[in-house]
């Protein structure tokens, strides 16, 4: 590790040791792992709960997989049930879906703080987030969240959670199901479930970064660059195809561009 880094991780390590008590806005994701083991290495483990909201926004894997993280890790982990899908703002899936989205997560984790007699609340965004259009920092700043990690970058994220052996180190990053949807289609259940299974063929496929965008009845598939030559192969082209269609969509087509993310704005 790098002078740079260890100063930043010292920043890091003294502004969550002056917290009284702290919920963090778990995922099981890189950024958000991260906050978690560093919490739980530089704060007292009593003074330190992890909060994971469950919605049709995040697939069942995904949710299972950040309770195992947890579980193996000691954290001490509670799940509360978000349901921004309610919203007509957030259906409408205009270009600020995440701010009602993080609006209605820090607000149930604002709830549970008080009951709990928690002083503050944090969640894992990063100096990369800086230069992305974020509306949720917007919703994190109205309901004085913190973000002990936006100093440091991604590849510094992944980093210090080599050192820590979290398996997240080397995890593709994600972001919610409704995000596969183009601005300005209208965000439902059904929708979001469409995609997640049609995530899922992809993910048991062992592709490394993916994203099954959705436009109606035709599914865009974007995988990383090095991974589009899999699908010159008849047999797993067919093979594929195959599952998709049993998912619902017509038309299935492969983006030569390959991976990126906002693709859908």
């Amino acid at each position: 590790m790098n002078k740079e880094l260890t100063e930043k991780l010292l920043q890091v390590k003294q502004e969550l040791q002056s917290l009284d008590s702290l919920a963090i806005a778990y995922s099981g994701g890189v950024d958000s792992s991260l906050l978690a083991a560093l919490a739980y290495e530089f704060i007292s483990p009593e003074k330190v709960e992890l909060i994971i909201a469950d919605s049709p926004s995040i697939p069942r894997s995904e949710l299972k997989e950040a309770k195992a993280l947890a579980e193996e890790r000691n954290w001490d982990l509670t799940i509360i049930y978000t349901h921004e899908i309610d919203n007509p703002n957030y259906q409408e899936n205009s270009g600020d879906r995440c701010y009602y989205c993080k609006s209605e997560l820090f607000s149930e984790m604002s709830a549970y703080a008080k009951e709990k007699d928690i002083r503050t609340l944090a969640y894992g965004a990063i100096l990369d987030d800086l230069s992305d259009h974020r509306p949720g920092a917007k919703a994190a700043a109205e309901h004085a969240v913190i973000a002990p990690l936006q100093i440091l970058s991604k590849e510094e994220i992944r980093e210090l959670s080599r050192e820590r052996d979290l398996p997240t180190a080397s995890r593709a990053s994600f972001a919610c199901l409704a995000s596969r949807l183009p601005v300005g289609e209208k965000v439902t259940v059904q929708k979001l479930t469409q995609i997640e299974m049609a995530e899922e063929v992809l993910k048991e496929q062992k592709f490394y970064q993916y994203r099954a965008r959705h436009h109606g009845d035709l599914l865009r598939i974007e995988v990383e660059e090095e991974a589009i030559e899999r699908f010159l192969d008849k047999d797993f082209r067919k093979n594929i195809l195959s599952q998709l269609k049993k998912v619902g969509y017509r038309h299935i087509t492969l983006d030569l561009a390959g991976y990126r993310t906002g693709s859908t704005h």
